[in-house]
């Protein structure tokens, strides 16, 4: 196997069961990625940092002080753009809606199949690889928030807010619908992808993320029954 990524991409895996951490270089690497093996939060930080990675996998039971959750955390306080996937061993709910909440862009229960882990890894890298798809304008004006698709990046009142990659995606999903009432099924496919096999609350959990930053200026509504509409 050759050390050269796919597409240049870099992926990062903070994991600590050197089993798990086997496995997935192993399958990575044979797809093509360039993969670093950190084996807790604070050496998974400083790989971020040194190896500007497109894509995190991130164990949430992390031994020591820095557990997944926190890495994640601070990884979208730096306001980095880097793709997080999450691994749990828990399959409580509570676990995946804070991980969402933390900013991140998908999770996986253990045990899982390696290959599994690589179809979402790629299907992670092709949503965040570009500006979604639209036949519209480059910047979507809503109310007092731009939401520019060829920067991915949100401006209220023509300041920058930090949206995880996901955050974006769905924001920019319904500034594309502006006006249209939007299933949470319609979303999930549209943009976590078709099959996707997380429940509807995911994208609750993402909607009340936005609402809290980007603040009483997004006319974003509750159509109660359905789903979301924009505008």
């Amino acid at each position: 196997m050759t050390d050269t990524a796919h597409d240049s991409t870099t992926i990062v895996v903070v994991e600590d069961d050197p089993n798990i951490a086997d496995l997935l270089n192993l399958y990575l690497r044979e797809a093509g990625y360039r993969v670093y093996l950190c084996p807790d939060g604070e050496s998974g930080l400083a790989a971020v940092r040194d190896r500007s990675p497109r894509l995190v996998i991130l164990d949430v039971g992390l031994p020591g002080a820095i557990d997944g959750l926190e890495v994640c955390r601070r990884l979208r306080a730096a306001d980095t753009e880097v793709a997080v996937l999450m691994l749990t061993a828990r399959d409580a709910e509570i676990d995946r809606v804070l991980g969402l909440e933390m900013g991140a862009d998908d999770y996986v229960t253990k045990p899982f199949s390696p290959r599994e882990i690589v179809a979402r890894v790629k299907a992670i890298l092709r949503r965040t690889g570009g500006p979604p798809p639209s036949a519209g304008p480059a910047t979507i004006v809503i109310g007092g928030i731009d939401v520019d698709l060829g920067r991915r990046e949100a401006r209220v009142d023509g300041h920058p807010v930090a949206l995880a990659t996901r955050e974006f995606d769905l924001l920019a999903h319904l500034a594309n619908n502006q006006g249209l009432a939007l299933t949470r099924r319609q979303l999930l496919d549209s943009v976590w992808g078709d099959g996707w096999i997380g429940d509807d609350r995911t994208v609750d959990v993402h909607v009340r993320q936005l609402r809290k930053k980007l603040g009483d200026g997004l006319p974003l509504d509750t159509v109660w029954g359905i789903g979301y509409r924009l505008g």
